[in-house]
């Protein structure tokens, strides 16, 4: 499986308010079976309704089999404020899914993952009422350990947690998450059982 080095370095950010230089970030256009057809400005990607990109979910776990969530922060312009998952995002065109997995959580987190590796792909449309954006994506997943003391960007992230299986269901009930959250878990849960072992209750 491939892993991760320590010394993934930061890049600028690309996911808070978009500003006039954050506007021209592109993104992977790609057909149903993931093959790249051309690019696309971001922020146009996600305008209803919604054009068919690349994106990664990545799903870290700590030593007690418990699963790290984030709190989106309050100035994202899509989805701001609810829970997710580790980390997600979209790979800049040309840039492997996995390399951007690690260049993401390095810099919303502040940590390199270790194991990380792939978990399969999954295809959906998730339109966030809220913003009226909608999620058209081709996301390639990703599992890994999350072992050293995270740093979290506060343009990024506005809370972290470590829940159990149990205590993410009873989040899930009664706090709002992203909407492809479940999808992205649900798809991923194969991989997370591998990686956590049958007494993790995933």
């Amino acid at each position: 499986m491939p892993t991760t080095s320590a010394s993934v370095a930061p890049t600028s950010s690309n996911g808070v308010q978009p500003t006039a230089a954050q506007a021209s970030i592109m993104l992977e256009l790609v057909d149903e079976n993931g093959i790249t057809i051309g690019t696309e400005e971001k922020l146009a990607a996600h305008q209803a309704p919604g054009q068919l990109h690349r994106a990664f979910s990545v799903f870290l776990f700590d030593e007690s089999g418990r699963l790290l969530l984030q709190r989106r922060a309050l100035g994202k312009y899509h989805s701001p404020g609810v829970w997710s998952n580790t980390c997600c995002g979209h790979p800049y065109p040309g840039e492997a899914p996995f390399a951007a997995a690690a260049r993401r959580t390095y810099e919303e987190l502040g940590i390199s993952p270790s194991l990380l590796a792939e978990a399969g792909t999954v295809r959906y449309n998730h339109p966030d009422p809220a913003s009226g954006l909608v999620e058209q994506e081709y996301n390639h997943l990703f599992v890994g350990m999350a072992q050293t003391e995270l740093r979290p960007d506060a343009e990024e992230v506005e809370e972290t947690a470590f829940v159990t299986a149990e205590e993410l269901m009873e989040r899930h009930a009664s706090a709002p998450f992203s909407a492809w959250f479940m999808t992205v878990l649900d798809a991923a849960r194969p991989a997370i059982k591998e990686l956590t072992g049958p007494a993790g209750g995933w």
